[in-house]
């Protein structure tokens, strides 16, 4: 098995996917992944497949396939990159770093599309990024994307992701307490340790109450805030595109960011964030000025959900909503976290939380993948929003901005009236009625 497993000379040395070979070599071809992911459900074919793209890999890595062969970029490009076929795996393949290296491997003799060049462009420049959030959020405050949201394609459903991004917590709330602002002066002793929130991209824009959310909930559970104010984006959507060079470069922007912070723990409220900053050692393993502290700044990563885990979390007033709860797939099969979660809408009284059928398989968000295979991430997101129509759950908590925008359009677009929420926001707002019902 072992001679049969091993690889002839490498006809692509020097570039990422030769650099992760052994990866490729711990695949024993048992098929497990097949039915993880969704992608196979969704087609039915070995090449879109973990065990199928894995085949191809070889096959460049062995001279028979080129580079430059359409077919191979076709079914790489497919991949969500949702990384259920690594929880399947029963040999510890390392799928994301192989998929992230093919993909890099390939852009070097064919560009990714225009669109994607665009956004990955756009999330690299903060200042630009925050103008084209801001924008969107004062176009969402109008209302438009609402209405917008039931014209027909890929127009319709990206109004609808952006509709989707707002609390429906938000005018509930203020409409509870005059209009006033959500809110309330947390306070904790701080015996905890110290954390630095990762505050993100599309989520302090777009999900500025999860954030704010965030920073309350651990305050309140003994943990004390300290700020971070030169963080970048994560870099992990150029990573899951396959331009590790400006991952990398982000990678270290952020770790210098939270190094000057003095911060115990780096938190992120973000599944598809947390996983990159948990994998900063990786990604910057091979340079000599910076692996170490990545990988420092790795071992202190934190998903919001974890703290407060660990933290209890503290009991808050009751809530009366019937809750799902959906798995992000870089919470569950990239960091491994499934009870925490969980746990944080346990502790709150009142909340009916119902289980979701197959909560474990991805939404197809997958980062800017719907907005690349928008007919491919459909097909996988059906399956995901019948489950979620027959739970009668009014909302569903799930803790990660594509996740909550992707299945929050979904629901919109078929006429179902449950909303998304982030789980950190129902446990604020416990907070919130609690500190409002004392004396």
């Amino acid at each position: 098995m072992n001679n049969e497993l091993t690889m002839p000379a490498c006809a692509i040395p020097g570039t990422p996917l030769a650099a992760e070979s052994a990866g490729i070599n711990a695949c024993v071809h048992c098929g497990f992944c097949l039915q993880a992911c969704p992608t196979y459900i969704a087609l039915g074919d070995e090449n879109d497949s973990p065990r199928g793209r894995i085949y191809l890999m070889r096959a460049l890595m062995e001279g028979e396939l080129a580079v430059d062969d359409p077919a191979v970029h076709t079914h790489i490009d497919r991949c969500l990159g949702c990384r259920a076929c690594e929880t399947a795996c029963p040999s510890g393949v390392p799928y994301g770093a192989l998929l992230e290296a093919t993909r890099a491997t390939l852009s070097e003799v064919k560009r990714p599309p225009l669109r994607a060049r665009f956004i990955l462009a756009l999330f690299a420049r903060r200042r630009v990024m925050r103008i084209a959030v801001g924008a969107a959020r004062l176009l969402r405050s109008t209302g438009l994307p609402k209405v917008l949201s039931r014209l027909p394609g890929d127009l319709g459903f990206a109004f609808a992701m952006l509709a989707s991004s707002e609390s429906p917590l938000a005018r509930a709330r203020a409409h509870a307490h005059g209009g006033s602002s959500a809110g309330y002066d947390a306070r904790g002793d701080g015996s905890r340790g110290t954390f630095a929130l990762l505050r993100g991209c599309v989520m302090e824009g777009l999900f500025t109450r999860a954030n704010r959310a965030t920073e309350r909930t651990l305050v309140a559970n003994d943990y004390r805030a300290l700020a971070a104010p030169d963080q970048h984006c994560c870099g992990a959507l150029h990573a899951h595109a396959g331009d590790l060079d400006m991952a990398r470069t982000l990678a270290r922007r952020n770790i210098a960011a939270f190094e000057k912070s003095g911060a115990e723990y780096v938190v992120t409220n973000a599944a598809g964030c947390g996983a990159l900053l948990k994998e900063y050692g990786h990604l910057l393993a091979n340079d000599a000025e910076w692996s170490a502290r990545a990988a420092d700044l790795s071992a202190r990563a934190r998903d919001v959900s974890e703290l407060l885990a660990a933290a209890g979390p503290r009991v808050g007033a009751p809530l009366d909503y019937r809750v799902t709860y959906d798995a992000p797939c870089h919470l569950q099969h990239a960091q491994r976290i499934t009870a925490a979660p969980l746990r944080v809408l346990d502790a709150i009284p009142g909340l009916e939380r119902v289980a979701l059928a197959d909560a474990d398989q991805c939404c197809g968000s997958a980062g800017i993948y719907n907005l690349l295979e928008p007919a491919l991430s459909a097909a996988v997101l059906a399956p995901k929003i019948a489950h979620i129509e027959l739970t009668g759950a009014a909302l569903v908590a799930t803790g990660n901005p594509g996740c909550l925008m992707q299945i929050g359009a979904g629901l919109q677009r078929a006429g179902h009236s449950a909303r998304t929420i982030h789980p950190v926001e129902l446990l604020d707002a416990s907070y919130e009625a609690q500190a409002r019902a004392e004396p």
